[in-house]
C-alpha cells in the first residue's frame, strides 16, 4: 500500500486564537465602554509588531494598554476578542515601529509565539491589509465607512455591508508512495529554496480538482490519491491555504510550462530531513507555514512506516 499520513500537529498559524467574541462587534456602547481597560497590538506599515518573552523559551505579542495609544476608541482600530480575563483586544495601525529584536514579523517570528498568538497575528494582519487594500487609490471622502468593530465596511454612496475576503489556495504534497517527494521552487525564491506546488482556487473549481489541475500545469505531472491534511489562514494577503497530499510517478517526466515554476525534482527521504534540521544545501519552508509540517509529518510517517 502507498504511503499514508496525516498532520503530526495543527500548523501555527491554525492553533485557535483567544476568544474572537463575534456578538460584541455590533455593540457599539460596550466596545466604547471597554476601550478603558483595553489592549492593542500596534502592527507598522511592514506588518511587523513588537513580542515579550515569556517564562519558557517562547515569545507573545506585547500588548499594550489602549489608553496609552489614545484616550477614546479610534475609529480605525479592529476588534480581534477578549483575553482570559475578558479585557477587549484591538489591533491598530501606526506608521513605524522602531528597529528592535523585540520587532519582527509573522513569518520570522511566528512559529517562536506561544499557543494562539500566531493565530491572532494572522487575524490583525488580514484585517489591517483588508483595511489597507480598500482605501488604496481612493480619495478620503471615497473610503467606505467601517462598522462592526473593523469586520465590516459600507459604501459612503450605495450603502451596504462587505465583509472581509478570503481567497483558498490549495498546497500538495506529492509524493511516490515511499521514500520520495516531488518539490519544485520559483526564480524569485532564494538558491537552494523548494516547496510543494500551491496555487489558487479558480472560480466553479473544487478543492481536489484545484490540486490536480496545479500540479499538471506547474510540474506537469499527473495525480493520484489526493487526500486532505489540514489548513492555515495566510495573511499574505489574504489566503487560506488548504493542504493536501497526492501520489505520483516518479519516473513520469517534468514539464516546466508554468513561468512559476523554475526547477523541480524528486527528493529523498533523508535529504529532506536534513533540511528541516538545518543541514545540507537544500532549503524548505519555514516552520511558521503548514508547507514545513507537512514535510515533516511525511518524514516522521516514512520513519515510522518505511516507506515503498
Amino acid at each position: 500500500m502507498p504511503l499514508d499520513f496525516t498532520l503530526d500537529s495543527d500548523p501555527v498559524l491554525s492553533v485557535a486564537a483567544p476568544d474572537r467574541a463575534a456578538p460584541l462587534r455590533r455593540d457599539a456602547e460596550g466596545l466604547a465602554a471597554g476601550w478603558a481597560s483595553a489592549r492593542i497590538m500596534r502592527v507598522d506599515r511592514r506588518n511587523r509588531f513588537a513580542t515579550e518573552p515569556t517564562a519558557g523559551d517562547r515569545k507573545r505579542i506585547r500588548l499594550e494598554p489602549a489608553r496609552d495609544h489614545a484616550d477614546r476608541l479610534p475609529e480605525d482600530a479592529v476588534f480581534l476578542g477578549r483575553t482570559d480575563d475578558a479585557r477587549h483586544i484591538w489591533a491598530v495601525l501606526v506608521d513605524e515601529l522602531p528597529d528592535s529584536p523585540a520587532v519582527s514579523n509573522l513569518r520570522a517570528c511566528g512559529a517562536d509565539l506561544v499557543e494562539g498568538d500566531g493565530s491572532l497575528a494572522a487575524q490583525a494582519m488580514a484585517l489591517l491589509g483588508w483595511h489597507r487594500d480598500n482605501v488604496r487609490g481612493r480619495q478620503p471622502d471615497h473610503h467606505p465607512r467601517r462598522k462592526e468593530a473593523g469586520w465590516a465596511i459600507e459604501d459612503p454612496f450605495h450603502g451596504g455591508l462587505e465583509y472581509p475576503r478570503t481567497d483558498p489556495a490549495v498546497i500538495c504534497l506529492v509524493h511516490d508512495g515511499g521514500r520520495q517527494v516531488l518539490l519544485a521552487r520559483q526564480p524569485v525564491w532564494p538558491a537552494g529554496m523548494y516547496s510543494h506546488v500551491a496555487g489558487f482556487v479558480e472560480a466553479g473549481e473544487s478543492l481536489e480538482g484545484c490540486v490536480r489541475r496545479e500540479v499538471a500545469e506547474e510540474v506537469g505531472v499527473v495525480v493520484d490519491r489526493v487526500r486532505y491534511l489540514g489548513s492555515q489562514p495566510w495573511p499574505f494577503p489574504r489566503s487560506l491555504m488548504v493542504g493536501f497530499q497526492a501520489v505520483a510517478d516518479p519516473e513520469a517526466p517534468i514539464l516546466l510550462e508554468d513561468e512559476e515554476i523554475s526547477e523541480a525534482a524528486w527528493f529523498d527521504v533523508d535529504r529532506v530531513r536534513d533540511a528541516l534540521a538545518g543541514r545540507g544545501d537544500l532549503m524548505v519552508a519555514p516552520p511558521v507555514s503548514i508547507a514545513h509540517v507537512m514535510l515533516r509529518s511525511w518524514v516522521a510517517a516514512v520513519d515510522r512506516d518505511g516507506g515503498a
